[in-house]
């Protein structure tokens, strides 16, 4: 039975779901999700897609679940891809997702909205510059952990690496500058190198292009 992946192009939390369901090479299609025109806010969607007014959500016959890491976490169940080798390993998957959740993506995905997605008479400097500042913390400790590295955890890609990219591939400008940050720099291109690896405007529906 096919998957369906509710998602939007935009959304790199979508991306995180969307990337791993393709890299593990399972069957699934993507649902757009209107979300610029205000979907996920609609009584209907709460009440037969997601409770919680989010995307990305996956659907896989009677199994439903919203929360990029935990789509992640049933890619892995589902496939055997992108866990740790063994207890510590996914542990440590676990840690940076988290991490991931709290530090980067939140940051690096509002940062990024109000940036390009509201008009710039209603872009709040100095909260993007507050959000930018931690940010900048974000990514370094990223860099450090990639520096001799290939992979965040372990000796092959795992959902910590898939979490921790999801924004990063995105060409609007939030403040991230892939050659400030060269381990990133590197890791991202073997990240893109992968058999299956797409952009997200070619993974999913929906661009700022088809909305211009």
């Amino acid at each position: 039975m096919t998957m369906k992946l509710y998602c939007f192009g935009e959304s790199g939390n979508s991306y995180k779901a969307a990337l791993a369901l393709e890299l593990a090479g399972l069957d699934w299609q993507p649902v757009f999700v209107d979300f610029f025109n205000g979907e996920t806010r609609s009584p209907e969607y709460r009440a037969n897609v997601n409770d919680m007014g989010e995307a990305p959500v996956l659907v896989d016959g009677d199994f439903r679940t919203g929360q990029s890491g935990a789509i992640q976490a049933y890619v892995t169940e589902k496939s055997g891809r992108f866990g740790g080798r063994d207890r510590a390993e996914n542990y440590d998957i676990f840690r940076w997702v988290l991490w991931d959740n709290h530090k980067l993506s939140s940051m690096a995905g509002m940062t990024r909205f109000l940036m390009n997605f509201l008009p710039g008479d209603k872009r709040p400097a100095e909260v993007i510059a507050f959000n930018q500042g931690r940010l900048k913390s974000a990514y370094q400790v990223l860099n450090r952990r990639l520096e001799g590295r290939d992979w965040i955890v372990g000796d092959q890609i795992t959902n910590a690496d898939l979490s921790c990219c999801g924004y990063l591939y995105y060409p609007e400008p939030f403040g991230f500058e892939r050659k400030d940050f060269p381990h990133i720099d590197a890791w991202l291109d073997r990240i893109a190198a992968l058999p299956g690896w797409k952009h997200p405007y070619d993974l999913m529906p929906g661009s700022p292009a088809e909305r211009a």
